[in-house]
C-alpha cells in the first residue's frame, strides 16, 4: 500500500478516501475555473492536475515518477527514460482530434506518476479537446470493457480507441454535470464506484 499523508493504514480505507477527496477535488477544479489557468497538453499542465487532485494524499502529488511500473505485463516508460519521453510527448501537435489522441495514447504509455494516472489525464485529455476543437468526451457513453480493451491494444493498434472516443464526443464543453457524470464514469474505469459525485456535491 502507498504511504499517505492521511495516516490510513487499511487499503480498503485509502481506496474510499482516496476516491471521495479526489472526486471533490475535481469539482472544485471545474466549478472555480482553476483547470483553465494550467497549460493544455503539457506535462506541466498534467503534473498541475494530478497535484490538485491528490495534493491532500500523497507526497508524490504533481511529481513524475522515480520507479519503474508495470501493470500486468505490460510495463509503463522506463523512469530512466521518462523525462525525454515526456519531452516528445510535449512537442506533439494537438490541433486536430486524431493528433489528440495520438498524444494522450503516448501519456498513457508514459505512465508519468505511481498513482493516479488514468483519472488525470483523461481530465488533461479533455481540456486539450475543449480547447482545440471546441469539443469534449462524453464519457459516460464509453463502455468500461470497451475502453480498457482498446487502451490495453492502443500502443500497436489506436484506431479502435479512436473511435470509440470520437463516437461520444459531445460540444456541451462546460456543462455541469456531463463533466461530474463524466469523473463517476471515468473513476469506475479505475474501480472506484463507492461514491457517486453528485452526492458528494449536496
Amino acid at each position: 500500500m502507498l504511504d499517505n499523508k492521511l495516516g490510513i493504514s487499511s487499503e480498503l480505507e485509502l481506496f474510499k478516501e482516496e476516491e471521495r477527496i479526489t472526486k471533490l477535488k475535481a469539482i472544485e477544479l471545474f466549478d472555480t475555473n482553476k483547470i483553465d489557468e494550467f497549460e493544455i497538453g503539457t506535462t506541466k499542465g498534467l503534473c498541475s492536475i494530478h497535484e490538485c487532485l491528490f495534493s491532500d494524499i500523497y507526497d508524490f502529488a504533481g511529481k513524475i515518477r522515480k520507479e519503474n511500473i508495470a501493470k500486468g505485463n505490460f510495463r509503463f516508460a522506463s523512469a530512466m527514460y521518462l523525462d525525454d519521453v515526456l519531452s516528445k510527448i510535449d512537442s506533439m501537435p494537438q490541433d486536430n482530434f486524431e493528433h489528440i489522441m495520438k498524444k494522450y495514447i503516448e501519456m498513457n504509455i508514459a505512465h508519468p506518476f505511481r498513482e493516479g494516472n488514468g483519472r488525470s489525464t483523461r481530465i488533461w485529455l479533455d481540456m486539450m479537446l475543449k480547447k482545440e476543437i471546441g469539443m469534449v468526451i462524453n464519457w459516460c457513453k464509453v463502455d468500461k470493457e470497451e475502453y480498457l480493451f482498446a487502451m490495453e491494444r492502443s500502443p500497436v493498434k489506436e484506431t479502435e480507441i479512436m473511435l470509440l472516443l470520437k463516437n461520444a464526443l459531445t460540444d456541451r464543453i462546460n456543462d455541469r454535470e456531463v463533466f461530474m457524470k463524466g469523473i463517476d464514469a471515468s473513476y469506475k474505469y479505475e474501480g472506484y464506484s463507492t461514491y457517486i459525485l453528485e452526492e458528494l456535491d449536496n
